[in-house]
Protein backbone atom coordinates (compact mmCIF):
# COMPACT_ATOMS: atom_id res chain seq x y z
CA UNK A 1 0.00 0.00 0.00
CA UNK A 2 3.21 2.37 0.78
CA UNK A 3 4.49 1.08 -2.32
CA UNK A 4 0.66 1.84 -4.54
CA UNK A 5 1.02 5.39 -3.19
CA UNK A 6 4.51 5.78 -4.25
CA UNK A 7 3.90 5.14 -7.71
CA UNK A 8 0.33 7.01 -7.74
CA UNK A 9 2.65 10.02 -6.94
CA UNK A 10 5.37 9.39 -9.46
CA UNK A 11 7.94 7.13 -7.26
CA UNK A 12 8.03 4.15 -9.46
CA UNK A 13 11.79 3.47 -9.27
CA UNK A 14 11.65 3.73 -5.67
CA UNK A 15 8.55 1.54 -5.51
CA UNK A 16 10.88 -0.96 -7.91
CA UNK A 17 14.17 -0.80 -5.77
CA UNK A 18 12.01 -1.81 -2.83
CA UNK A 19 10.47 -4.81 -4.52
CA UNK A 20 14.14 -5.90 -6.21
CA UNK A 21 15.32 -6.15 -2.17
CA UNK A 22 12.43 -7.17 -0.74
CA UNK A 23 11.74 -10.14 -2.88
CA UNK A 24 14.81 -12.18 -2.28
CA UNK A 25 14.18 -12.62 1.18
CA UNK A 26 11.25 -14.81 0.30
CA UNK A 27 11.45 -18.54 2.18
CA UNK A 28 12.11 -21.54 -0.12
CA UNK A 29 8.65 -23.01 0.00
CA UNK A 30 7.54 -19.53 -1.27
CA UNK A 31 6.35 -17.95 1.81
CA UNK A 32 6.70 -14.05 2.13
CA UNK A 33 8.33 -12.28 5.10
CA UNK A 34 6.19 -10.47 7.70
CA UNK A 35 9.14 -7.90 7.60
CA UNK A 36 12.90 -7.83 7.22
CA UNK A 37 15.20 -6.40 9.82
CA UNK A 38 18.89 -6.65 10.75
CA UNK A 39 18.28 -10.45 11.87
CA UNK A 40 16.80 -11.24 8.04
CA UNK A 41 13.42 -12.43 7.54
CA UNK A 42 11.06 -12.73 10.05
CA UNK A 43 9.35 -16.21 10.38
CA UNK A 44 5.82 -15.39 12.27
CA UNK A 45 2.81 -16.28 10.15
CA UNK A 46 0.89 -13.35 8.85
CA UNK A 47 -0.76 -15.03 5.83
CA UNK A 48 -1.52 -10.93 4.20
CA UNK A 49 2.38 -11.16 2.76
CA UNK A 50 1.92 -13.57 -0.20
CA UNK A 51 -0.85 -11.57 -1.64
CA UNK A 52 1.07 -8.15 -0.91
CA UNK A 53 4.11 -9.43 -2.57
CA UNK A 54 2.46 -10.32 -5.56
CA UNK A 55 0.19 -7.31 -5.73
CA UNK A 56 3.38 -4.94 -5.34
CA UNK A 57 4.93 -7.03 -8.28
CA UNK A 58 1.75 -6.32 -10.24
CA UNK A 59 1.50 -2.77 -9.95
CA UNK A 60 4.77 -1.74 -10.56
CA UNK A 61 4.92 -3.25 -13.69
CA UNK A 62 1.29 -1.78 -14.44
CA UNK A 63 2.52 1.97 -13.82
CA UNK A 64 6.23 1.37 -15.39
CA UNK A 65 6.17 -1.59 -18.21
CA UNK A 66 9.29 -2.56 -17.12
CA UNK A 67 8.91 -6.56 -18.58
CA UNK A 68 12.22 -7.08 -17.89
CA UNK A 69 11.88 -6.01 -14.59
CA UNK A 70 8.43 -8.44 -14.23
CA UNK A 71 10.10 -11.65 -16.05
CA UNK A 72 12.83 -11.50 -13.25
CA UNK A 73 10.16 -10.91 -10.27
CA UNK A 74 7.80 -13.75 -11.40
CA UNK A 75 9.83 -16.53 -9.55
CA UNK A 76 8.86 -14.57 -6.71
CA UNK A 77 5.24 -14.37 -7.67
CA UNK A 78 5.00 -17.79 -8.70
CA UNK A 79 6.25 -19.56 -5.72
CA UNK A 80 4.33 -16.95 -3.53
CA UNK A 81 0.84 -18.15 -5.59
CA UNK A 82 1.94 -21.55 -4.67
CA UNK A 83 2.28 -21.15 -0.87
CA UNK A 84 -1.12 -19.32 -0.82
CA UNK A 85 -2.51 -22.45 -2.55
CA UNK A 86 -1.10 -24.37 0.50
CA UNK A 87 -2.22 -22.25 2.96
CA UNK A 88 -5.94 -22.07 1.58
CA UNK A 89 -5.67 -26.47 0.71
CA UNK A 90 -5.02 -26.39 4.38
CA UNK A 91 -8.08 -25.33 5.45
CA UNK A 92 -10.32 -27.42 2.99
CA UNK A 93 -10.88 -29.90 5.46
CA UNK A 94 -13.83 -32.43 6.58
CA UNK A 95 -12.66 -31.19 10.19
CA UNK A 96 -13.84 -27.63 8.52
CA UNK A 97 -17.24 -28.93 7.35
CA UNK A 98 -18.91 -28.94 10.88
CA UNK A 99 -21.20 -26.37 11.68
CA UNK A 100 -18.99 -24.81 14.06
CA UNK A 101 -16.43 -23.94 11.94
CA UNK A 102 -17.75 -23.80 8.77
CA UNK A 103 -16.72 -20.56 8.19
CA UNK A 104 -13.18 -21.72 8.46
CA UNK A 105 -13.31 -23.75 5.63
CA UNK A 106 -11.28 -22.96 2.74
CA UNK A 107 -9.74 -19.70 4.43
CA UNK A 108 -6.01 -19.37 4.95
CA UNK A 109 -5.06 -20.18 8.35
CA UNK A 110 -5.15 -18.28 11.75
CA UNK A 111 -2.64 -15.96 12.06
CA UNK A 112 -1.35 -12.35 13.64
CA UNK A 113 -1.33 -10.28 10.55
CA UNK A 114 -3.73 -8.14 12.01
CA UNK A 115 -2.56 -6.46 15.37
CA UNK A 116 -5.48 -6.91 17.04
CA UNK A 117 -5.56 -10.57 16.85
CA UNK A 118 -1.56 -10.62 18.53
CA UNK A 119 -3.01 -12.15 21.47
CA UNK A 120 -4.31 -15.32 19.55
CA UNK A 121 -4.45 -15.90 15.57
CA UNK A 122 -7.79 -15.85 14.02
CA UNK A 123 -9.58 -16.72 10.32
CA UNK A 124 -8.49 -12.89 9.47
CA UNK A 125 -10.57 -11.43 6.33
CA UNK A 126 -7.98 -9.13 5.71
CA UNK A 127 -5.34 -12.29 4.94
CA UNK A 128 -8.47 -13.98 2.75
CA UNK A 129 -8.70 -10.42 0.79
CA UNK A 130 -5.07 -10.01 0.18
CA UNK A 131 -5.03 -13.34 -1.39
CA UNK A 132 -7.75 -12.97 -3.29
CA UNK A 133 -5.86 -9.55 -4.30
CA UNK A 134 -3.11 -11.89 -5.14
CA UNK A 135 -4.43 -14.01 -7.07
CA UNK A 136 -5.85 -11.41 -9.57
CA UNK A 137 -1.99 -9.80 -9.74
CA UNK A 138 -0.80 -13.06 -10.40
CA UNK A 139 -3.23 -13.81 -13.09
CA UNK A 140 -2.57 -10.13 -14.52
CA UNK A 141 1.03 -10.70 -14.58
CA UNK A 142 0.95 -13.87 -16.41
CA UNK A 143 -1.06 -12.58 -18.90
CA UNK A 144 1.50 -10.00 -19.15
CA UNK A 145 3.99 -12.52 -19.77
CA UNK A 146 1.99 -15.07 -21.60
CA UNK A 147 1.93 -17.41 -19.63
CA UNK A 148 -1.21 -19.03 -20.61
CA UNK A 149 -0.69 -22.38 -18.33
CA UNK A 150 -0.12 -19.85 -15.51
CA UNK A 151 -2.91 -18.03 -15.99
CA UNK A 152 -5.56 -21.22 -16.42
CA UNK A 153 -4.06 -22.78 -13.23
CA UNK A 154 -4.38 -19.01 -11.72
CA UNK A 155 -7.76 -18.47 -12.43
CA UNK A 156 -9.37 -21.84 -11.57
CA UNK A 157 -7.62 -21.44 -8.12
CA UNK A 158 -8.91 -17.96 -7.45
CA UNK A 159 -12.44 -19.19 -8.45
CA UNK A 160 -12.21 -21.70 -5.90
CA UNK A 161 -11.10 -19.66 -3.39
CA UNK A 162 -13.68 -16.70 -4.20
CA UNK A 163 -16.85 -19.04 -4.01
CA UNK A 164 -14.98 -20.39 -0.79
CA UNK A 165 -13.99 -16.77 0.81
CA UNK A 166 -18.05 -15.77 0.01
CA UNK A 167 -19.80 -18.87 1.65
CA UNK A 168 -17.34 -18.38 5.04
CA UNK A 169 -18.80 -14.70 4.88
CA UNK A 170 -22.36 -15.80 4.76
CA UNK A 171 -21.87 -18.86 7.09
CA UNK A 172 -19.72 -16.33 9.63
CA UNK A 173 -22.78 -13.42 9.50
CA UNK A 174 -25.05 -16.23 9.77
CA UNK A 175 -23.81 -17.34 12.95
CA UNK A 176 -22.82 -14.49 14.60
CA UNK A 177 -26.28 -12.94 13.72
CA UNK A 178 -24.49 -9.68 12.24
CA UNK A 179 -25.37 -7.32 9.80
CA UNK A 180 -22.01 -6.03 8.77
CA UNK A 181 -18.49 -7.51 7.38
CA UNK A 182 -16.82 -9.01 10.18
CA UNK A 183 -13.41 -8.67 10.58
CA UNK A 184 -12.40 -12.28 11.73
CA UNK A 185 -14.54 -15.43 11.22
CA UNK A 186 -14.32 -16.94 14.21
CA UNK A 187 -15.51 -13.49 16.18
CA UNK A 188 -17.77 -12.15 13.68
CA UNK A 189 -16.10 -8.60 14.92
CA UNK A 190 -16.79 -4.95 13.39
CA UNK A 191 -13.97 -4.12 11.98
CA UNK A 192 -14.08 -1.11 9.50
CA UNK A 193 -10.82 -0.20 8.80
CA UNK A 194 -9.63 -3.76 7.90
CA UNK A 195 -12.54 -4.25 6.05
CA UNK A 196 -11.53 -1.07 3.70
CA UNK A 197 -9.09 -3.81 2.34
CA UNK A 198 -11.99 -5.58 0.19
CA UNK A 199 -13.00 -2.32 -1.24
CA UNK A 200 -9.67 -1.08 -1.84
CA UNK A 201 -7.28 -2.43 -3.04
CA UNK A 202 -8.53 -5.86 -3.50
CA UNK A 203 -11.22 -3.78 -5.27
CA UNK A 204 -14.31 -6.56 -4.75
CA UNK A 205 -16.90 -3.82 -4.59
CA UNK A 206 -18.87 -4.77 -7.23
CA UNK A 207 -18.91 -8.57 -5.99
CA UNK A 208 -19.68 -7.57 -2.14
CA UNK A 209 -23.05 -7.55 -1.16
CA UNK A 210 -24.27 -3.76 -1.20
CA UNK A 211 -26.31 -4.04 1.59
CA UNK A 212 -23.57 -5.91 4.25
CA UNK A 213 -20.97 -2.81 2.54
CA UNK A 214 -23.52 -0.18 2.94
CA UNK A 215 -24.30 -1.39 6.58
CA UNK A 216 -20.65 -1.75 7.58
CA UNK A 217 -19.75 2.07 6.59
CA UNK A 218 -23.48 3.59 7.79
CA UNK A 219 -22.49 1.68 11.28
CA UNK A 220 -19.10 3.39 10.87
CA UNK A 221 -20.13 6.70 10.46
CA UNK A 222 -22.70 7.16 13.32
CA UNK A 223 -20.09 6.52 15.36
CA UNK A 224 -17.77 8.43 13.99
CA UNK A 225 -20.25 11.27 14.07
CA UNK A 226 -20.66 10.59 17.96
CA UNK A 227 -17.04 10.44 18.95
CA UNK A 228 -16.46 14.11 16.48
CA UNK A 229 -19.35 15.70 18.12
CA UNK A 230 -18.62 14.53 21.70
CA UNK A 231 -21.68 12.11 21.91
CA UNK A 232 -19.31 8.81 22.56
CA UNK A 233 -16.19 8.93 24.97
CA UNK A 234 -12.88 8.15 23.11
CA UNK A 235 -9.47 8.00 24.07
CA UNK A 236 -7.77 7.52 21.23
CA UNK A 237 -7.61 6.45 17.57
CA UNK A 238 -5.65 4.63 15.29
CA UNK A 239 -5.25 6.81 12.00
CA UNK A 240 -5.30 4.21 9.48
CA UNK A 241 -9.02 4.91 9.39
CA UNK A 242 -7.83 7.19 6.53
CA UNK A 243 -8.83 4.86 4.98
CA UNK A 244 -12.19 5.15 5.18
CA UNK A 245 -12.23 7.80 3.07
CA UNK A 246 -11.23 6.22 0.04
CA UNK A 247 -14.45 3.98 1.01
CA UNK A 248 -16.76 6.34 1.17
CA UNK A 249 -15.97 8.17 -2.03
CA UNK A 250 -16.39 4.89 -4.03
CA UNK A 251 -19.69 4.07 -2.21
CA UNK A 252 -20.86 7.85 -3.44
CA UNK A 253 -20.61 9.63 -0.07
CA UNK A 254 -18.93 12.54 -1.02
CA UNK A 255 -19.77 14.92 1.73
CA UNK A 256 -19.18 12.46 4.33
CA UNK A 257 -15.77 11.81 2.85
CA UNK A 258 -14.58 15.28 3.88
CA UNK A 259 -16.09 15.63 7.03
CA UNK A 260 -14.05 12.36 7.55
CA UNK A 261 -10.36 14.38 6.46
CA UNK A 262 -11.43 17.21 7.90
CA UNK A 263 -11.65 15.25 11.13
CA UNK A 264 -8.53 13.46 10.56
CA UNK A 265 -6.24 16.36 9.46
CA UNK A 266 -7.08 18.27 12.12
CA UNK A 267 -5.51 14.63 14.07
CA UNK A 268 -1.91 15.70 13.17
CA UNK A 269 0.52 15.64 15.69
CA UNK A 270 2.69 17.64 16.00
CA UNK A 271 0.57 19.98 14.03
CA UNK A 272 3.26 21.69 11.57
CA UNK A 273 4.66 18.29 11.32
CA UNK A 274 1.67 17.69 8.51
CA UNK A 275 1.54 14.06 9.65
CA UNK A 276 0.01 11.31 11.56
CA UNK A 277 1.83 9.27 14.22
CA UNK A 278 -0.07 5.60 14.44
CA UNK A 279 -1.86 6.47 17.59
CA UNK A 280 -3.91 9.96 17.85
CA UNK A 281 -4.66 10.97 21.23
CA UNK A 282 -7.79 13.16 22.33
CA UNK A 283 -5.96 15.64 24.55
CA UNK A 284 -2.79 16.17 22.08
CA UNK A 285 -0.97 17.08 25.35
CA UNK A 286 -1.62 14.05 27.16
CA UNK A 287 1.48 11.65 27.72
CA UNK A 288 0.69 8.38 26.18
CA UNK A 289 2.13 5.37 23.36
CA UNK A 290 2.00 7.26 19.68
CA UNK A 291 3.88 4.15 18.23
CA UNK A 292 6.00 5.20 14.98
CA UNK A 293 5.91 9.18 13.70
CA UNK A 294 6.00 9.92 11.21
CA UNK A 295 4.35 6.85 10.12
CA UNK A 296 4.80 5.57 6.92
CA UNK A 297 1.57 3.49 6.48
CA UNK A 298 -0.57 5.88 7.40
CA UNK A 299 1.15 8.47 5.17
CA UNK A 300 -0.03 6.19 2.03
CA UNK A 301 -3.53 5.66 3.43
CA UNK A 302 -3.69 9.36 3.11
CA UNK A 303 -2.06 9.88 -0.26
CA UNK A 304 -4.38 6.84 -1.48
CA UNK A 305 -7.46 8.42 0.16
CA UNK A 306 -6.34 11.97 -1.14
CA UNK A 307 -5.64 10.75 -4.60
CA UNK A 308 -9.50 8.52 -4.75
CA UNK A 309 -11.25 12.15 -4.70
CA UNK A 310 -9.65 13.10 -8.05
CA UNK A 311 -9.23 9.90 -9.72
CA UNK A 312 -9.68 5.83 -9.19
CA UNK A 313 -9.67 3.02 -10.94
CA UNK A 314 -12.85 0.78 -10.43
CA UNK A 315 -12.39 -2.69 -11.07
CA UNK A 316 -15.81 -3.59 -11.72
CA UNK A 317 -15.99 -2.21 -15.47
CA UNK A 318 -12.26 -1.26 -15.73
CA UNK A 319 -12.83 2.67 -15.61
CA UNK A 320 -11.24 5.42 -13.98
CA UNK A 321 -13.33 7.66 -12.35
CA UNK A 322 -13.13 11.25 -12.11
CA UNK A 323 -13.67 13.94 -9.41
CA UNK A 324 -15.66 11.41 -7.48
CA UNK A 325 -14.42 13.30 -4.36
CA UNK A 326 -14.66 16.67 -5.73
CA UNK A 327 -17.53 18.62 -3.90
CA UNK A 328 -19.16 21.57 -5.85
CA UNK A 329 -17.45 24.69 -4.23
CA UNK A 330 -14.31 23.40 -5.59
CA UNK A 331 -15.34 23.93 -9.45
CA UNK A 332 -16.01 27.90 -8.39
CA UNK A 333 -13.34 30.49 -9.45
CA UNK A 334 -9.73 28.51 -10.94
CA UNK A 335 -11.67 25.44 -10.05
CA UNK A 336 -10.04 22.11 -9.74
CA UNK A 337 -6.83 21.44 -12.10
CA UNK A 338 -5.35 17.64 -12.24
CA UNK A 339 -1.62 17.62 -13.75
CA UNK A 340 0.14 14.37 -14.61
CA UNK A 341 -1.32 11.99 -12.15
CA UNK A 342 0.30 9.10 -12.38
CA UNK A 343 -2.35 6.43 -13.47
CA UNK A 344 -1.83 2.35 -14.71
CA UNK A 345 -2.77 4.21 -18.28
CA UNK A 346 -0.41 6.92 -18.01
CA UNK A 347 -0.28 10.48 -16.82
CA UNK A 348 -4.06 12.17 -16.09
CA UNK A 349 -4.82 15.56 -16.71
CA UNK A 350 -7.66 17.28 -16.19
CA UNK A 351 -9.47 20.79 -15.37
CA UNK A 352 -12.84 21.02 -13.96
CA UNK A 353 -14.50 24.04 -13.51
CA UNK A 354 -17.86 26.32 -13.61
CA UNK A 355 -18.07 29.15 -15.92
CA UNK A 356 -20.47 31.48 -17.34
CA UNK A 357 -23.74 29.17 -16.27
CA UNK A 358 -22.14 25.77 -17.11
CA UNK A 359 -19.89 23.47 -15.87
CA UNK A 360 -16.87 22.28 -18.18
CA UNK A 361 -14.26 18.63 -17.65
CA UNK A 362 -11.55 19.32 -20.11
CA UNK A 363 -9.64 15.81 -19.96
CA UNK A 364 -6.46 16.50 -21.91
CA UNK A 365 -3.65 14.01 -23.48
CA UNK A 366 -0.88 12.00 -22.07
CA UNK A 367 -3.26 9.25 -20.70
CA UNK A 368 -4.73 6.24 -22.66
CA UNK A 369 -8.43 5.27 -22.51
CA UNK A 370 -8.86 2.64 -19.79
CA UNK A 371 -11.10 0.12 -21.04
CA UNK A 372 -14.17 0.95 -19.42
CA UNK A 373 -13.82 4.48 -20.09
CA UNK A 374 -13.22 7.09 -17.87
CA UNK A 375 -16.30 7.99 -15.69
CA UNK A 376 -17.04 11.09 -14.40
CA UNK A 377 -19.15 11.47 -11.19
CA UNK A 378 -21.67 14.60 -10.99
CA UNK A 379 -20.68 16.62 -7.89
CA UNK A 380 -24.38 18.52 -7.62
CA UNK A 381 -27.27 17.64 -4.92
CA UNK A 382 -29.20 18.16 -7.99
CA UNK A 383 -29.42 15.97 -10.83
CA UNK A 384 -26.95 16.29 -13.71
CA UNK A 385 -28.00 18.50 -16.26
CA UNK A 386 -30.35 16.78 -19.50
CA UNK A 387 -27.83 18.95 -21.43
CA UNK A 388 -24.67 17.58 -22.30
CA UNK A 389 -22.07 17.38 -25.08
CA UNK A 390 -18.79 15.84 -25.53
CA UNK A 391 -16.83 17.00 -28.16
CA UNK A 392 -19.99 18.90 -29.27
CA UNK A 393 -21.98 15.44 -29.53
CA UNK A 394 -24.97 14.62 -27.19
CA UNK A 395 -24.13 12.58 -24.56
CA UNK A 396 -26.52 10.96 -21.72
CA UNK A 397 -25.99 10.19 -18.23
CA UNK A 398 -26.39 7.04 -16.45
CA UNK A 399 -27.99 8.31 -12.61
CA UNK A 400 -24.99 10.18 -11.47
CA UNK A 401 -22.30 9.15 -14.03
CA UNK A 402 -21.11 9.92 -17.66
CA UNK A 403 -18.89 7.60 -19.15
CA UNK A 404 -16.99 8.70 -22.36
CA UNK A 405 -14.04 7.09 -24.62
CA UNK A 406 -12.50 9.92 -25.77
CA UNK A 407 -9.79 11.14 -25.56
CA UNK A 408 -8.68 14.47 -25.51
CA UNK A 409 -12.20 14.90 -24.59
CA UNK A 410 -13.80 18.58 -23.52
CA UNK A 411 -17.39 18.10 -21.91
CA UNK A 412 -19.53 20.55 -21.30
CA UNK A 413 -22.85 20.58 -18.91
CA UNK A 414 -25.34 23.30 -19.02
CA UNK A 415 -26.03 23.73 -15.38
CA UNK A 416 -25.32 24.75 -11.74
CA UNK A 417 -24.30 21.66 -9.85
Amino acid sequence: MIAESLLRIGHARVAADYLRWYAPHQFADGKVPCCVDERGADPVPEHDSAGELIFLAAEVYRYTLDRRLLEEMWPHVEAAARYLELLRQSERTDANLTPARRAFYGLLPASISHEGYSAKPMHSYWDDFWALKGYNAAIASATALGRSDAVRRLEAQREEFRRDLDASLRHAIAAHGITYLPGAAELGDFDPTSSTIAIAPAGELHRLPLDLVQATYERYWREFVDRRDGRAAWEDYTPYELRTVGTFVRLGWRDRAHELLAFFLAGRRPPAWNQWPEVVGRDPRQPRFVGDLPHGWVASDFIRSALDLFAYEREGDQALVLAGGVPPEWLEGVGVTVKDLRTPYGLLRYSFKREAGRVVLQVTGGSRVPPGGFVLVWPGKRPPPPDTRINGKSAQWQGTELRFHELPAKVVLHGRP
